[in-house]
């Protein structure tokens, strides 16, 4: 058991969330217990989250999408009156961190994500250096983007998007970045990427990868920011003896 405090202190050391340039709060977002015995960690502190956490006990939920965006409405009524109204019936704290936790150079979901497919990262693109740019630890080159599409589809467990030339060729060096980093696509090719693994896919991607020759693969926004506020929550929990459970809220996007 630790205080609340002392927690989002180490969270704040942790992630640097003074770095970023965000879309909403980084930190605590709705203050529940003010000390911390147990806690659940997923992507999205949605009502489902919520209820599995008040199920398993938790007084602290970490998430990498909170509650509260820039630009949003800012009325409590609907979904949000429902979230609020559990978190706060149950006197849970919810944490969220977002772009911090993308980019934590070992448990971030950038990293977890290549650590999982097996990349290394060599170097970083794109507007915050969010982007990953890397090569198999093993120096595999796969053989076409149907073989790298393969391969993150077994990683992920779920089918992926993926989109390429007519012309197979070898991929060797792999940009990615997860959930909605399709914007990202234009720097990861002017990095020298052969292929790049994102979440989401937008409509002019599919042209830039036909006509620049660089593969796409989109492997589902949620099922590639799974595995961050896992790898983060598990390394607070251990470090300060706090009971930890992740729960993953299916969802198909």
């Amino acid at each position: 058991m630790i205080e609340r405090q002392k927690l989002i202190s180490r969270l704040d050391e942790l992630l640097r969330p003074e770095l970023f340039r965000d879309y909403g709060p980084n930190g605590l977002q709705v203050e529940g217990a003010s000390l911390i015995q147990k806690i659940v960690s997923g992507v999205t502190a949605s009502r489902a989250l919520i209820e599995a956490a008040i199920h398993a006990k938790a007084d602290t939920i970490l998430v990498h999408h909170g509650l509260f965006w820039r630009g949003q409405d800012g009325r409590v009524t609907g979904w949000m009156k429902q979230r609020l109204s559990l978190l706060l019936a149950h006197d849970i704290n919810l944490i969220a961190y977002h772009l911090p936790l993308d980019a934590h150079p070992e448990l971030g979901n950038n990293a977890q994500l290549g650590a999982r497919l097996g990349l290394r990262t060599l170097e970083h693109f794109g507007e915050q250096d969010l982007g990953c740019l890397g090569e198999d630890q093993g120096g595999q080159t796969f053989a076409n983007a149907e073989q790298l599409a393969a391969h993150v589809s077994a990683v992920v467990g779920r089918s992926v998007t993926a989109v390429a030339s007519g012309n197979s060729r070898p991929l060797r060096r792999i940009g990615w970045c997860t959930g909605a980093a399709q914007g990202y696509f234009e720097a990861a090719i002017q990095a020298g990427a052969d292929a790049f693994i994102t979440g989401e896919i937008s409509e002019p991607q599919a042209h830039y990868a036909r006509e620049c020759g660089v593969a796409y693969i989109a492997c589902g926004h949620h099922a590639s920011e799974r595995f961050g506020a896992l790898a983060v929550a598990e390394h607070v929990a251990s470090q300060f003896g706090l009971a930890h459970e992740f729960i993953d809220i299916d969802n198909p996007a």
